[in-house]
């Protein structure tokens, strides 16, 4: 038993040393991945809603009059 401890506090000591904080890097930390996940959640939601915007589009024209009904039957453009 006595060795296992010994590993344990033994790979403890690397993982501390691994984690020591350089205080010459920046890091996003929380507060980045609060922003970031809050910008994901708003373009899902504006994706969402521009899918449900865009079903209820029609994009087929309206058939065109008889051309031999003359001039004012034909709308004014400009």
């Amino acid at each position: 038993m006595p060795d296992m401890s010994a590993s344990a506090s033994l790979a403890m000591t690397h993982l501390v040393t691994l984690a020591e904080l350089d205080e010459d890097k920046v890091t996003p930390g929380v507060l980045g991945f609060i922003v970031f996940a809050v910008m994901a959640l708003a373009v899902w939601g504006l994706m969402k809603s521009m899918n449900r915007h865009m079903g209820k589009v029609d994009f087929k024209e309206p058939a065109e009059q008889d051309a031999s009904a003359g001039p004012e039957a034909k709308p004014q453009q400009g």
